[in-house]
């Protein structure tokens, strides 16, 4: 029998019904590898074993009784961005670091409404900023794969680092995550998992922690794309709370999994051919492309010829809305509180002790663009830019149905390896962020190992909210490329 940390979603709804296990039976397999395993890759800030015991025997009585939702059962690791009631959420800060929020996240309370198991909060990049979850206040992730024959500690990716160590070390089935500029999709590429960004508008952002509002969307992460088109299907739908979220009706997303790509259009960008992209990349690039047209599919070239300035754009826009949305932390209201002789002392000795550096930075950064005589030549062109690349993306969907592109330039590194360059940190978002700027859905399929034997993914870019034709091409893509290595640090099996 397959070792329960060891389901896929589909699997474990599919055992629980049938009553081969119990869902106390499987969180507290989860939450025995969390006690074994946590304390090394620390993927979890917060575990909430008296909780999640509680949900999964009320979760038994559901399933004995057939009242049973779509996530009845199911252990899930919540990134620590998202309010949850009566449970510590810190954005990984230390401005954050014993605020227990009075309500619970749109998103959360959707997966609770559906049954779902909560074992505890994962760690991520502060404030979600970051590409490697080096910045948490609460020190980094360990990524549980190894390069092979080299013990060197890897990044997991951020700034949803602790969701992907998580799901791919067995800690959880699934996990909620974030994207604002590759967040979801850079780290499922270096942990050897699927993670999806909707479509903006997709899920509500009520109850988690704001970055960038313009670029910020939820998004879930496990093992296999039908587990992310499940997950999805309950974080997504309409939030009267949140003034950005779309009156949609939510697809079955997980049906679409197995539509097939057959006569599909799917375009490959040659701006995505970036200047240094190893060898390893391209190849695997053209190994997706020839999986696809294998599947039925028809390979298109197209340009999105506004690529080129999607980093610059993005580093201008994403710290302009994070200065303006972090000025909330001022000691006063909520948070850490550091006195001060007066008011402007405060403000000034809680920031400086509750920030980390690349916080610090980033409204520096933001600040600096916003300000008089800056505004115009910074934000207000940036926002043009971004305009552009928008309107890249629509005239593309004249002549395709979904686009394929890598998802990094390279496999996980090693920490330390990069953290001391902002620069290079902001470049490993060169083939993320531009979804982000145009709105549209993101998904990242494990397709293959490097030389060193660490995951590479591919993703799979779409039209806005036509997250089914995404999912459709991503299940006929992990179909082809049949991904079955697993990380060296993870459950027993």
């Amino acid at each position: 029998m397959t070792a329960p940390t060891d389901f896929t979603i589909a699997e474990a709804r599919t055992a629980l019904a049938k009553r081969e296990l119990s869902a106390t039976e499987l969180t507290q397999a989860h939450l025995l590898t969390i006690e074994a395993l946590n304390p090394r890759l620390n993927a979890y800030i917060t575990v909430t074993p008296e909780v999640a015991l509680q949900q999964a025997k009320a979760a038994d009585a559901a399933l004995a009784k057939g009242e049973a939702g779509p996530l009845t059962g199911i252990p899930l690791a919540i990134k620590d961005l998202f309010c949850t009631a009566g449970t510590r959420t810190t954005a990984a800060s230390k401005i954050l670091g014993n605020f227990v929020p009075p309500y619970e996240s749109t998103v959360t309370a959707n997966l609770l409404r559906d049954g779902a198991v909560f074992l505890g909060k994962a760690n991520l990049d502060e404030f979600a900023m970051g590409s490697s979850n080096a910045t948490s206040a609460f020190g980094g992730v360990e990524n549980p794969w190894k390069r092979t024959g080299d013990d060197t500690v890897l990044v997991p990716g951020g700034s949803s680092g602790g969701s992907a160590a998580a799901v791919a070390a067995r800690l959880a089935l699934g996990a909620t995550a974030t994207d604002t500029g590759g967040s979801i999709r850079q780290p499922a590429a270096f942990c050897g998992i699927a993670g999806i960004k909707p479509t903006y508008g997709r899920v509500s952002r009520f109850g988690t922690v704001a970055f960038a509002s313009s670029l910020d969307q939820a998004g879930p992460m496990a093992r296999t794309v039908e587990d992310c088109a499940i997950l999805l299907g309950s974080m997504a739908g309409f939030d009267p709370k949140d003034s950005t979220s779309a009156q949609m009706a939510v697809p079955d997303f997980a049906a679409a999994c197995a539509r097939g790509v057959k006569g599909l259009r799917i375009g490959i960008p040659k701006e995505y051919r970036v200047p240094g992209m190893p060898a390893e990349i391209e190849a695997l690039w053209q190994q997706g492309i020839a999986m696809l047209k294998d599947a039925g599919a028809e390979p298109v070239e197209i340009s999105l010829p506004h690529t080129q300035y999607a980093l610059p754009t993005y580093y201008i826009v994403a710290p302009a809305e994070a200065s303006s949305n972090l000025a909330r932390y001022d000691g006063v209201r909520f948070g850490l509180r550091e006195e001060g002789s007066d008011l402007k002392d405060l403000y000034e000795r809680t920031r400086r002790a509750g920030f980390g550096d690349e916080v610090r930075r980033r409204i520096l950064i933001g600040t600096y663009v916003l300000s008089a005589g800056y505004y115009d030549a910074y934000y207000l062109k940036a926002q043009k830019v971004r305009a552009l690349i928008k309107r890249d993306f629509d005239e593309a969907w004249g002549k395709v149905d979904a686009i394929l592109a890598p998802a990094t330039p390279s496999a996980a590194f090693g920490q330390g390896e990069m953290q001391d360059d902002p620069v290079a940190m902001y470049l490993i978002d060169v083939f993320t962020v531009t979804a982000n700027l145009a709105g549209i859905p993101g998904l990242t399929v494990p397709t293959g190992l490097d030389s060193k034997g660490l995951p590479l993914g591919l993703q799979i870019l779409g039209k806005p909210f036509d997250e089914e034709t995404v999912f459709a091409v991503g299940s006929a893509l992990e179909r082809a490329a049949n991904f079955t290595a697993t990380p060296s640090v993870r459950a027993a099996a």
